[in-house]
């Protein structure tokens, strides 16, 4: 903010150096209150986001958690359904009724669980027993990866296999089987329960992860079966070296932001391991959508730090042009009162200064007169009066007119001055003609001789004056020396009374001379 400012005229005004600390507390507080408010906002929008970020890696959890256990029933429906039958037809047989009763109990199964999309009985050789489906089907399954595992291996353990397109329905399925083993334990065949993939799609369509979110279903080895959203050509794609997998080698459930392998678009990913089964979920949400609500507020709390900072400092330059117009009310005020004292002490010197001579007036010698004396009396020194009259002034101003005779008395008046150039000594215009002259610390011999320069100064003027017996102006004076000190009950007016009888008396002597007598 600048120090200057402009007041309503349009006129710029400054403001004073005895301001400027001020307006720099101003500006500190304007500063630090801005900084102080940006802070505060940053704070909370750092930890809106924070918040933001962990409700949502909570929602993400409790999503994948709720899709693993809905993986987890699904698997536990199909490891009962695999263990009814394997004992079915180890109990039972294969003979023509036990697998018309098998192909009856396999229909009603599956028209009470949906989420399998068929079972089946395979004999040893890989020949279709038994099918829950409404058609006979042909063929033979010796082929897949699920039945050589199980001749391969003895356990009657579930095996989940990778999905596989069905011959008998040309859908994505994951083979979930279980061996058979004949009374002496040798391999009897295979007892398979198949999933549907799309319906993981049904399940999982309505779950709100948003238009940029994913959800996964993957075997532990890697291998997806299903991906959010649902792509046929992704599924059995390998994922194991993707960064879920990952994550989930070294942990059974976790959240991270992640960058997928497939679209490698970054989420918060929040994934976990089916709990009894070789299956892994996973649910990612991008941090753009996620942290969408808090952008917006973002964006509304820093409009209003812009808003309320533009108003601290709005307020701050408003409060500086105060101080500036009411510093400049300030000098102005000043130099009027400096022009008002001015004009005081110049109505001051006009009223103490005889305005024809320049000399001090009447009023002036009066004061100056009574302080000298006052002085005397407390330092024990002398005190001289000169008292002095212009010889034959009224028939000089008859002769020769005013004018030459208000002439002979600034002249007269300039003498004085020069004459009287001690410091203290004080030279006045009595009244009239007549001047006066106070001589501080100044004895009786130093005041005639003082009169005497005078006098001789007045003559070394040569202003004629044809009425005077000398031919020209001259001055008579009358010279009184006092010790006040000495006579503590002497008046002032006695000594002008005293200098004024001296004067009438070089008068009457002749005029043109000092008396002090």
């Amino acid at each position: 903010m600048n120090a200057s400012s402009h007041v309503a005229d349009g006129h710029p005004v400054r403001l004073n150096k005895t301001r400027q600390p001020a307006t720099g507390l101003v500006c500190l507080i304007t500063v630090l209150a801005c900084l102080l408010v940006i802070a505060a906002a940053a704070s909370f929008i750092l930890s809106a986001r924070a918040a933001q970020l962990r409700d949502a890696q909570v929602s993400n959890t409790n999503i994948a958690r709720m899709i693993a256990v809905q993986v987890e029933l699904t698997l536990k429906t199909a490891s009962f359904a695999l263990a009814d039958l394997s004992e079915r037809v180890e109990v039972g047989g294969t003979h023509p009724a036990a697998l018309q009763r098998l192909e009856a109990h396999l229909a009603q199964v599956a028209m009470t669980t949906p989420e399998l999309h068929g079972l089946f009985v395979y004999g040893a050789d890989g020949s279709w027993l038994a099918t829950s489906l409404s058609r006979p089907v042909k063929g033979n399954n010796s082929d897949r990866q699920y039945f050589r595992y199980h001749v391969d291996h003895a356990d009657r353990g579930v095996h989940v296999g990778a999905p596989v397109k069905s011959r008998s329905t040309n859908v994505w399925v994951i083979p979930v089987s279980r061996r058979i083993d004949r009374p002496d334990g040798s391999f009897g065949g295979v007892v398979l329960v198949t999933l549907r993939v799309n319906f993981f799609e049904r399940i999982y369509d309505d779950l709100n992860v948003g238009e940029t979110g994913t959800v996964l279903v993957a075997l532990n080895d890697g291998t997806l079966l299903y991906r959010r959203p649902f792509d046929e050509q992704v599924i059995g794609t390998d994922i194991s070296q993707g960064p879920v997998m990952q994550a989930l080698s070294t942990q059974f459930s976790g959240s991270s932001v992640l960058v997928a392998k497939i679209d490698n678009i970054e989420r918060l990913y929040s994934y976990r391991h089916v709990e009894g089964f070789p299956f892994i979920v996973a649910v990612g949400r991008t941090k753009d959508e996620l942290l969408g609500p808090w952008k917006h507020s973002s964006v509304l709390i820093g409009s209003a730090v812009v808003l309320i900072c533009l108003m601290f400092s709005l307020l701050a330059r408003k409060l500086m042009e105060q101080f500036a117009i009411r510093d400049t009310l300030g000098e102005k005020l000043r130099a009027y009162s400096d022009e008002l004292e001015q004009n005081n002490l110049g109505l001051q010197v006009l009223a103490h200064t005889d305005t024809l001579t320049g000399l001090p007036n009447r009023r002036t010698f009066d004061e100056v007169l009574e302080q000298e004396f006052k002085r005397a009396e407390r330092s024990g020194e002398f005190l001289s009066l000169i008292l002095l009259d212009i010889d034959f002034f009224k028939q000089f101003n008859d002769r020769y007119g005013h004018v030459a005779g208000d002439s002979v008395l600034r002249q007269v008046g300039v003498v004085l001055s020069e004459q009287a150039s001690r410091t203290g000594d004080q030279a006045a215009r009595y009244g009239g003609e007549e001047f006066a002259v106070i001589l501080p610390a100044t004895d009786g011999a130093g005041a005639v001789e003082v009169a005497e320069r005078i006098r001789r100064a007045i003559l070394a003027l040569q202003i004629a004056h044809d009425v005077s017996h000398i031919g020209r102006i001259s001055a008579s004076f009358g010279v009184v020396t006092v010790r006040p000190a000495t006579k503590p009950a002497l008046p002032i007016t006695d000594l002008i009374i005293r200098a004024d009888a001296r004067l009438y008396e070089a008068k009457r002597m002749g005029r043109n001379t000092v008396c002090d007598r």
